[in-house]
């Protein structure tokens, strides 16, 4: 399996898990704007949510979690203020980022972790 074929296996199990079993809605999938790509954005009751999906198929290079480090840490940040303006929001309002870390293995989910407010 490609790197790409992971991830969009990876992001649709994500938005399942977050609409189904959480009862979130999912209101932009991969959203984008001059400075990046956010791959899901949801409202959980009343709290507008950022999710960064990551996969992997082993652990050779580290866990998904650990990816979300450094520059990819600091352009989730640079996105949000224009997320905001997007959907006409102020920074009043609560916002959270979130992380859903998915194993692919031969296109199948070995497992996935849900880590709630990144705190970036």
């Amino acid at each position: 399996m490609t790197r790409q074929e992971t991830g969009r296996i990876a992001e649709e199990f994500a938005c399942q898990y977050l609409t189904r079993t959480l009862g979130w809605t999912v209101l932009e999938r991969n959203w984008r704007c001059r400075v990046g790509e956010l791959d899901i954005v949801a409202n959980d009751r009343g709290v507008l949510v950022v999710v960064e999906v990551r996969s992997r198929s082993g652990p050779a290079f580290g866990s998904p979690a650990e990816s979300i480090a450094g520059a990819k840490a600091h352009q989730l940040q640079r996105l949000v203020p224009f997320l905001l303006n997007y959907l006409h929001r102020t920074d009043a309002q609560p916002l959270r980022i979130d992380a859903v870390a998915v194993y692919v293995r031969f296109g199948q989910i070995t497992s996935f972790d849900h880590i709630r407010n990144l705190g970036l």
